[in-house]
């Protein structure tokens, strides 16, 4: 939904030098189908504009399912199936980068992530070193789901998500999401209309999160709640977000001189330690550990790591240097690590002594299951931030 810009609150920009840049897709679908620059244009020189300025832009942006529907409607129906939709986003990617290419005055790189690249540790620090050298070479990163092959990220569709959590990978500064919508507003325009705009918002508490609504058009799969889901993640890592509608040119050339047309979500606290973010907010492994009332404790207790004596139960299957999730007895999450043993080692281990571990398995690498320093709980204030699952 757009307003006039002088309806909108207007507050000023944090001070920022690298920003993720997301673009949804009801900003670059064309009536007709396929892409369009109209809306691009301004969003690209707001950008050409802040290179300029000395500063760094990352740029997730959604439209390749958009474009490749395009591409295929003379030749054959597609039906809406995942694996059409999979294909769809394949044939689009690239004319997605042209489109973006076409509109830089840089060149641009594309980076395709999955959910495996956010939870292996090992890809995630390659994703990050990789972003921030291009950054370095004054390139344009164009960041989307690797759709292709990325299932249960693309039954998501959610671009803010990721956006957050590139923002966190780059250590940026600022997370701005343009929209087809100008702002959080206190309720559902289309339906209340007594809805205003919220400029501002110092914290997200549930009174907040309340007056997020899901997406009203079939293009985009993203919606408000999506957008706050997203800015709970980038304030956990001590990123505001702005929020803005991409189809106003004034509201975009705003963003040129600091002003923002439309809502600022603040950081209520300070920057967590980074590699605690990634073991709170990385998409969960393929399995978990169940855990005695006692582990749980400790666990929870913020000082200890988790020994084999404490466990009950190992479910699904892991290797070492996998991201796990604990659960206590009654299956609720504690907490989750980087488990130094596999699934079938810890399943042996399980209720034995950590001095019994090389008898047990004929070698050792550690005393710990998952170390502390490797751990993040649901009891850390991260974790509770904005009040919305990671």
């Amino acid at each position: 939904m757009t307003v006039s810009t002088h309806l909108l609150p207007t507050c000023a920009l944090p001070a920022w030098r690298r920003a993720v840049l997301k673009v949804g897709s009801n900003l670059l679908a064309a009536d007709g189908g396929g892409l369009t620059t109209r809306y691009a244009q301004a969003l690209s020189a707001f950008m050409v504009a802040s290179h300029a300025a000395g500063r760094q832009i990352v740029l997730v942006s959604s439209g390749a399912v958009a474009a490749g529907r395009a591409l295929m409607r003379e030749h054959a129906a597609v039906s809406g199936d995942l694996v059409a939709r999979q294909a769809l986003a394949a044939l689009g990617q690239a004319p997605m980068i042209a489109l973006w290419q076409g509109l830089s005055d840089r060149p641009v790189a594309q980076v395709l992530l999955t959910h495996d690249d956010l939870r292996n540790r090992r890809r995630y620090l390659n994703a990050r070193a990789t972003l921030r050298e291009l950054l370095a070479l004054r390139v344009l990163p164009v960041v989307n789901e690797n759709d292709t092959v990325a299932v249960d990220e693309l039954k998501l569709g959610d671009n803010d998500n990721l956006a957050a959590i590139v923002a966190a990978l780059v250590d940026a500064d600022l997370l701005l999401i343009a929209s087809d919508v100008d702002a959080l507003y206190s309720a559902d325009p289309r339906r209340d209309p007594t809805a205003v705009p919220v400029g501002h918002v110092p914290q997200l508490t549930p009174e907040v999160i309340a007056m997020a609504t899901d997406s009203g058009t079939g293009v985009g799969t993203g919606g408000m709640r999506t957008k706050l889901q997203a800015a709970a993640k980038a304030a956990a890592a001590g990123i505001p977000t702005a929020l803005f509608g991409g189809r106003g040119a004034a509201t975009v050339k705003a963003l040129e001189q600091g002003t923002l047309h439309g809502t600022l979500i603040d950081v209520a606290g300070n920057r967590m330690q980074a590699r605690k973010y990634w073991l709170h907010h990385a998409p969960g492994g393929n399995g978990h550990i169940r855990v005695d009332a006692g582990a749980a404790r400790a666990l929870l207790g913020g000082r200890a790591s988790l020994l084999p004596g404490g466990i009950l139960e190992v479910a699904g299957e892991f290797h070492r240097g996998d991201l796990v999730d604990i659960v206590d007895a009654d299956d609720r999450a504690i907490a989750r690590g980087l488990c130094q043993y596999g699934a079938s080692e810890v399943r042996r281990l399980a209720g034995h002594h950590s001095r019994d571990i090389e008898s047990l398995l004929g070698y050792s690498y550690g005393a710990e299951i998952v170390h502390r320093d490797d751990l993040a709980t649901r009891t850390d204030p991260e974790t509770t931030q904005g009040g919305l699952e990671a």
